[in-house]
């Protein structure tokens, strides 16, 4: 199975040819669309080559999911803590979009590899901002803590209209996805996918893996959300977090695997669509195989006027012929 990177490789890439190409004056207005109806547009002017706007939209939230001032709550201290002084929020942001950044490429660090490290982060724009709530709560669970004055049931966007909840206690986060799925084939793909996915949490391998459980129900931990916000034709599938599945390094992968996790089962549930179409393909012209073989005289070739035909002698009959 693959995970998804944090990082926009188009972002990363543009960022990476503008810092090498300074002294080229070069004017770039790039609009595009990543997973998850993530927008990203990227200006730079010719009159100031150094300096780079990278404005985000962000999918829309549903109703049970509160924005402060256009963004998930703790994402501006997120940002100012990723960045540092080589970024600056626009307020306001520019028109259709939730964040505006002016990013200064003459501020970026001189050493090389704090400098890569840099544009890395800054093209993982959509962690840092759709992550930083589950961040805060994570970081408060390895102090055994609860955030203070948040809503037992927290709901957070990770989908255009959809959200995903988390239960905080002190001593755990249960992270509880309701999944939806368009199509009905998808919807039965992800049901037997999900499925699997927590009998193989049982594995010896997994033993240290955050407990799994899947429910064609709402699990009791949501018994105070909102009742349209439940509404799931392939179930709902829970984590449960403890404090050492966030411990040092640890956060930053957790944070990225759950706040991507509904893209993680629509990447592997289209693959497996693809594959058994694949194989049906293959069986289909198998089968067509077999049954041109069973024709009768199927394999009998029909000879043109100048067509030739070779028969194998045996030693008796090239005698006669050569004495002939």
């Amino acid at each position: 199975m693959i995970l998804l990177q944090s990082h926009s490789r188009f972002l990363l890439q543009t960022l990476l040819n503008r810092v090498q190409n300074l002294e080229l004056a070069v004017e770039l207005d790039y609009h595009w669309v990543e997973f998850n109806d993530v927008r990203y547009h990227m200006l730079v002017s010719m009159k100031n080559p150094n300096i780079v706007l990278l404005s985000v939209s962000l999918p829309t939230p549903p109703p049970e999911v509160v924005f402060m001032s256009g963004l998930p709550f703790g994402a501006v201290e997120a940002i100012k803590a990723a960045y540092g002084v080589a970024v600056q929020i626009l307020d306001p942001p520019r028109d259709g979009f939730n964040l505006t950044l002016k990013l200064n490429l003459a501020k970026l660090p001189p050493n090389e590899e704090h400098r890569y490290a840099l544009l890395v982060k800054i093209a993982s724009v959509r962690e840092v901002v759709l992550g930083a709530p589950l961040r805060v709560v994570l970081k408060h669970l390895v102090s055994r803590t609860i955030v203070p004055a948040a809503d037992q049931v927290l709901a957070l966007v990770h989908r255009p209209k959809e959200s995903f909840f988390l239960v905080s206690q002190p001593d755990k986060v249960t992270v509880v996805f309701p999944m939806r799925f368009k199509d009905s084939i998808d919807t039965a793909f992800a049901t037997s996918f999900l499925q699997e996915f927590v009998e193989a949490r049982h594995a010896a391998g997994l033993n240290n893996a955050p407990p799994c459980l899947w429910s064609p129900t709402p699990p009791l931990e949501l018994k105070e959300a909102p009742a349209e916000a439940l509404s799931a034709n392939a179930g709902f599938v829970s984590f449960v977090i403890f404090p050492r599945h966030v411990e040092g390094k640890k956060l930053d992968r957790t944070v990225w695997n759950l706040s991507t996790f509904h893209a993680y089962v629509s990447y592997h549930v289209k693959c497996s669509e693809g594959f058994m179409h694949t194989r049906m393909r293959r069986r289909v012209e198998s089968l067509i195989q077999a049954l041109d073989r069973a024709k009768p005289g199927g394999e009998e070739k029909k000879k043109s006027p100048s067509s030739r035909s070779f028969k194998r002698l045996s030693l008796k009959e090239a005698r006669a012929n050569s004495i002939s």
